[in-house]
């Protein structure tokens, strides 16, 4: 995939400045029980989760199954997001910036899962492997990186251009670290026994189940739980359903519509940079016409989402981010260039959303009331979302109703927008390719100093809902059932945990 085209703005260096550059959450990790380290207590029983989404690329760390594979433990990249979303030491024990393009990370002692050593020539590979993905990882669009062995304990990475938030990158789930066995041909990566978390992948089951265990040699530290049992459920209501039975311990993404079935003590609400937005195709159909995209956008009552959908556990969408990205309301500007709207004169629409997420069809429900108030004739489809994802991506619908995590990729503000919304970007859904959106993105990505990267990433926002490609409905807080036996499960406001050595029955 091209890379997009840029202006390099030179910078005095600042090692220590990618450390500082992430948002400052409104929540930090919480935990569903107790904060018990691993060891401090005898063995746990396995834990028995329950997952919304089946695996949709057959558990390849590059697309959306990446978080599935981090949420349980089983993958970690050189680095991680700590609680206030700043990179932290994962693979990698230490880093430095060698300068605007070159950072040296020095890895700690380490095994992969299959026995072999983490050396610098192993995660090199796996690093060329990512970079070298059909489509890019989202993590990487429009970044191009070479990896290097150096040494006995550093990998060194250089970058086309500079990229001060490198080590937020390097912390996506996509870009996990796998032993050279799970390499085969093309970009088939087989995450079973080759990854370096605290618990092995052993078996999948297709789309219905998963089976791990504990990762014994784990550098962290063994965990409590001896393995997971995960099940795959699609069905909200049969993931509440089994929590409230008891037969699973853990279960993602509580509809609203069920949290009152469950016992106060054992839903736990997370407020996240999760925004639920309406997707308009700018490629082909109906609203390639920018009015008839702007018609859309002003037949839209959020308020009916928030309040009504969502039962309160969520806020009318406002823009790209939400208000768990604390710093992004201060900042925010009017939209800029927008079209004025026309009249629809029954203009024909397909609008598309997937089911994992029960309230998305709700959702999609609304809207379609809502655009047909104003003019349009729409026809509603709803898949399971790893029936749906390919012919999204390929612009098949007019309309998508998706949620997206918009710091779940790097923890980085600006890297949503260039995977997003850019002509090169790998989760285009909106198929949106404007020159002007490409600049202002551009600028944000080169633009070191935090409070400026934050402005400029809020410039580029304004620029991309200017395009009305994407119209915020609400900006979400998910809810997770914990079994009151639960402890140390970890919620986070990018959904990128949930399981780790310290969670235990």
């Amino acid at each position: 995939m091209g890379q997009n085209v840029r202006q390099n703005v030179r910078r005095p260096l600042r090692p220590l400045l990618a450390l500082v550059l992430a948002p400052v959450l409104a929540g930090c990790f919480a935990s569903g029980g107790g904060t018990d380290a691993a060891g401090d207590a005898q063995d746990g029983s396995r834990l028995r989760v329950a997952l919304a989404f089946p695996p949709a690329e057959n558990l390849s760390p590059y697309g959306a199954d990446s978080t599935i594979l981090s949420r349980l433990g089983v993958t970690e990249g050189l680095t991680a997001l700590d609680a206030n979303g700043a990179a932290a030491p994962a693979l990698a024990a230490s880093w430095q910036q060698e300068n605007d393009r070159t950072w040296l990370f020095t890895l700690r002692e380490a095994t992969f899962q299959d026995g072999s050593a983490v050396t610098p020539a192993a995660v090199a590979t796996a690093l060329t492997h990512a970079a070298s993905a059909k489509p890019v990882p989202a993590a990487l669009s429009g970044v191009t990186l070479t990896a290097k062995a150096e040494g006995s304990t550093g990998v060194r990475i250089t970058t086309e251009d500079p990229d001060p938030v490198l080590p937020l990158r390097l912390s996506s789930p996509a870009l996990a670290v796998f032993s050279g066995k799970a390499y085969g041909t093309g970009d088939k990566v087989d995450p079973v026994g080759t990854a370096t978390g605290p618990f092995e992948l052993t078996k999948v089951m297709g789309a219905t189940a998963a089976t791990l265990d504990r990762y014994d040699d784990y550098w962290g530290g063994r965990a409590q739980a001896t393995g997971i049992d995960v099940k795959f459920v699609a069905d909200g209501t049969a993931r509440a359903g089994a929590l409230r039975t008891n037969q699973v311990d853990l279960a993602e993404a509580i509809p609203v519509a069920q949290a009152a079935t469950l016992d106060k003590a054992t839903r736990e609400a997370t407020a996240t940079t999760r925004t639920t937005s309406l997707l308009l195709n700018t490629e082909k159909g109906a609203f390639k016409d920018a009015a008839l995209r702007a018609a859309a956008r002003q037949a839209v009552d959020t308020s009916a989402f928030a309040k009504g959908v969502y039962e309160g556990y969520a806020d009318a969408g406002v823009g790209v981010y939400g208000p768990a990205v604390t710093w992004a309301a201060g900042k925010r500007t009017e939209p800029v260039g927008r079209t004025a709207p026309e009249k629809p004169e029954r203009t024909r629409i397909t609008l598309a959303t997937y089911d994992n997420r029960p309230e998305l069809p709700e959702v999609a429900q609304v809207l379609k009331q809502q655009l047909e108030k104003a003019g349009f004739e729409v026809a509603l489809e709803v898949r399971e979302y790893s029936r749906l994802e390919s012919d999204a991506l390929d612009g098949r619908f007019d309309a998508f109703v998706l949620a997206r995590n918009t710091l779940v990729d790097t923890g980085d503000p600006v890297s949503v927008l260039a995977s997003d919304y850019t002509c090169d970007g790998g989760y285009n859904i909106a198929q949106l390719c404007d020159k002007d959106v490409d600049r202002a993105v551009a600028k944000a990505e080169d633009t070191a100093d935090t409070a400026e990267r934050q402005d400029a990433a809020m410039a580029a926002e304004a620029r991309i809902l200017g395009t009305d490609a994407v119209v915020p409905l609400v900006h979400q807080r998910i809810i997770t059932g914990v079994g009151t036996d639960v402890r140390g499960a970890l919620l986070d406001p990018y959904e990128r945990t949930l399981v780790d050595t310290g969670t235990r029955r």
